[in-house]
């Protein structure tokens, strides 16, 4: 058997590279049952397996898939299963998203970043297609982009039309394995060709009537990149659902509230009814952003 790494998955049927960089088509021998995580998808871009040939075949068969380091799940649209995994094995992820054309909501930023700390992920968040913002929608970019350093991301506007700040992106991403992720439309895909023009991935268009992306990503993919690391492409999300969240531990993973948690006065406090509750009282007092708090409330109900 042979030792490799999925680097683009069909649903049916897998492209895995071996160390030498020979790439080979794979499918699932029978099923392989992952512990406890119930998925639509057994297998994903970034996972390392073991593999061997078909007899008198030119196609491959996938035997096991090796522990993973990390993965980044969501609820999945199909209701008969628990989650999607999005990509497995990365040491960061790079959130594309934008204020405008089309807009995406905090909602969505904070599921994605909550996911993310669970799993122990670094998050940067860009804002790209900032050469169409107006001063507007500008301010509303930087007082985001302020919130997000505030509570330790790395956030900042970028432009995949000019190039502006993609030199700085390409040095976080460099000699990393990096999940690009964001809503379909913010621009993905130029942002890839534009931090490597040898990719020449398929860009698409933002429908002019609902001023949301169409998919241009069909698949989750694994590129090598020229300056060194790599990068998973992955379709755009519409929604981001919370996948085996608890009530309990949701506050962790806002770093912000985590570290004044210790200060309410329940040690099982919700931070939503109780009195003396720290995390109420620094949103009150501007120490917390009232919007991430809201989301917070939001995830609590679900």
């Amino acid at each position: 058997m042979q030792e490799g790494i999925v680097i683009k998955s069909t649903g049916s049927w897998y492209e895995v590279r071996d160390i030498d960089g020979t790439v080979s088509l794979c499918r699932l021998r029978g099923k392989i049952r992952l512990d406890g995580l119930r998925t639509t998808n057994p297998i994903a871009v970034g996972d390392k397996v073991f593999y061997e040939r078909e007899v008198n075949k030119d196609t491959c068969v996938i035997n096991k898939i090796l522990p993973r380091h990390n993965v980044i799940v969501r609820k999945s649209v199909n209701l008969s299963k628990a989650s999607h995994i999005i990509a497995a094995n990365i040491d960061q992820a790079i959130l594309v998203a934008t204020v405008a054309q089309p807009r995406t909501s905090t909602g969505f930023i904070d599921r994605f970043l909550v996911t993310a700390e669970a799993y122990h992920i670094p998050v940067t968040i860009v804002f790209n297609k900032c050469d169409l913002y107006d001063e507007e929608q500008t301010s509303a970019a930087e007082s985001l982009i302020s919130t997000f350093e505030e509570i330790g991301y790395q956030a900042f506007m970028i432009s995949a039309v000019t190039g502006f700040q993609c030199d700085r992106l390409r040095d976080i991403m460099k000699d990393k394995v990096n999940l690009f992720s964001g809503h379909s439309g913010v621009g993905k895909s130029a942002l890839v060709n534009r931090l490597d023009p040898n990719l020449n991935v398929r860009v698409g268009e933002i429908s002019e009537v609902h001023e949301k992306g169409k998919h241009t990503t069909t698949f989750s993919q694994m590129f090598p990149l020229d300056f060194g690391g790599y990068i998973i492409d992955t379709p755009g999300i519409k929604e981001f659902g919370l996948y085996d969240m608890e009530k309990e531990t949701l506050a962790q993973r806002f770093p912000e509230m985590r570290r004044l948690m210790h200060e309410c006065k329940f040690s099982n406090c919700t931070h939503q009814h109780e009195p003396h509750c720290a995390i109420k009282d620094a949103v009150e007092n501007g120490d917390i952003a009232e919007w991430r708090y809201i989301d917070y409330c939001n995830m609590m109900e679900e």
